[in-house]
């Protein structure tokens, strides 16, 4: 299935480009039309939107050969409503179902979810440029660029969370406190609020603060303390537990000459288990556009730190960085390995508009232990291997990743494949396969 799935792939993207402008030049696009015209006849009161997408995959080398191949379907349908009966209230509802024809049994929660309620939730005073608003109910949220709060739109089941946020607005600033908590994905029964895993505290955001460049700060709060949750100790001995506490800010703007950058850096303390806790987390990238030709080329360049343990046999002290709840898609490389726990990451991305529906990307990782005796992590921030005494050496690995998307109106096509070079740490404590992914895919949404 894999072999034929590689022969799918080559097929589509020959002849995705043709599909795009086909779409595009015969505007057919009856979803938008439905839309406009429910709300047209309701005044704005009533809106409604749908998504639909199918990607096909075939993962081999799966946690560097400790996990079977998979060839599998990945299908997510959405449908949602907006109701405003009024100017100073919103409702707002959307039921998701996805699918994973042809992985077999025992499918896991974060690719299969047959349909559930999504979102629901209302918000007080909603799009007003000033003063108090509120939002509580079930949401996908996405602060600052998804690296400790967000909603992974690549997963076939994106997160959601449970949450009750207050707003206040000012010309030249917004100050929210938020209370959250992640949906746990239930498959064979409705979703549930896990509120002993919980996220708190205060996010503020001050554009045009410092001349053009945006500047958001933020103080947050992670707590779990739940059955099945962190299993840092004893639940006995009060040590199964996790409470963070993250101070930290991000600013982004543009620089001379066209360049662009962004920058985030995070500090926590606070308790992992029976243990202090002393990390940190730094970003920081550029980005610039560039024309060869007619034709514009996008290159970015960035840098990425989270601390580790130096000492792990120390049960009194913690380095590991707590990543919060992130959406991590194509932070350390399209495969979505690695989480931001412990690790130097470098990344490169080229992007090449070779028409204007259709480009090329090219993407390039490599990824370092921060500390040799800590684990290296996966996306979900779990431990994938450790070296207790170092001895594995520090360089994890490469990957190097190219796709093409084809943009036409509500219709998106693509597809795309990574490898991944296994570096000395793999190399010595796994079995050595390198993972690969390959992937077609397409949406359409309104």
């Amino acid at each position: 299935m894999g072999f034929a799935l590689k022969l799918l792939a080559a097929a589509s993207l020959a002849v995705v480009t043709g599909t795009g402008a086909w779409a595009q030049t015969a505007n057919f696009d009856p979803g938008k039309t439905l839309a406009d015209t429910l709300s047209a006849e309701t005044g704005g009161q009533l809106k409604i939107s749908f998504e639909t997408r199918a990607r096909y995959e075939d993962r081999t080398g799966n946690s560097f050969g400790k996990e079977p191949d998979r060839s599998y379907g990945l299908f997510r349908n959405r449908f949602g409503m907006a109701y405003t009966p009024v100017k100073w209230i919103r409702f707002s509802g959307m039921v998701q179902d996805s699918r994973v024809p042809g992985y077999g049994p025992g499918a896991p929660n974060n690719i299969r979810d047959r349909a559930d309620l999504h979102e629901a939730y209302f918000e007080l005073f909603p799009g007003q440029k000033t003063g108090f608003g509120f939002t509580a109910g079930r949401a996908m949220l996405n602060y600052g660029e998804g690296r400790l709060i967000g909603t992974p739109q690549w997963s076939n089941v994106a997160r959601t969370y449970d949450n009750a946020r207050l707003t206040y607005r000012t010309n030249r600033a917004q100050v929210e406190v938020l209370l959250i908590s992640p949906v746990k994905i239930r498959t064979e029964e409705f979703n549930q609020p896990v509120f002993g895993d919980r996220i708190w505290g205060v996010y503020s955001t001050l554009p045009n603060a410092i001349g053009k460049s945006l500047v958001e700060v933020y103080v947050l709060r992670h707590d779990q303390n739940r059955i099945g949750g962190f299993t840092g100790g004893s639940r006995s001995a009060g040590t199964d537990r996790l409470a963070t506490n993250t101070v930290g800010f991000r600013m982004a703007g543009p620089l001379a000459a066209g360049w662009k950058y962004s920058v985030e850096n995070a500090w926590q303390g606070g308790e992992i288990g029976a243990a202090s806790q002393r990390a940190e987390a730094l970003f920081g990238g550029m980005n610039r556009r560039w024309m060869v030709g007619k034709r514009p080329l996008d290159l970015s360049a960035e840098y990425k730190y989270a601390s580790g343990t130096d000492d792990p046999g120390n049960v009194k002290r913690s380095g590991t960085f707590d990543q919060l709840s992130p959406a991590n898609h194509d932070k350390f490389g399209h495969e979505d390995i690695f989480g931001w726990r412990n690790l130097h990451n470098v990344r490169s991305l080229a992007i090449l508009g070779l028409t204007k529906r259709l480009a090329a990307n090219l993407m390039y990782d490599s990824i370092w232990l921060a500390s040799r005796r800590d684990a290296l992590y996966n996306g979900s921030g779990r431990a994938i291997v450790r070296s207790a005494d170092g001895s594995a050496g520090r360089h994890v690995g490469q990957e190097l990743d190219g796709y093409v998307t084809c943009n036409a109106g509500p219709y998106l096509f693509g597809g795309g494949y990574g490898y991944f070079f296994n570096g000395e740490v793999i190399r010595k404590l796994t079995p050595g396969a390198a993972p690969t992914y390959i992937y077609v895919f397409s949406s359409y949404s309104f």
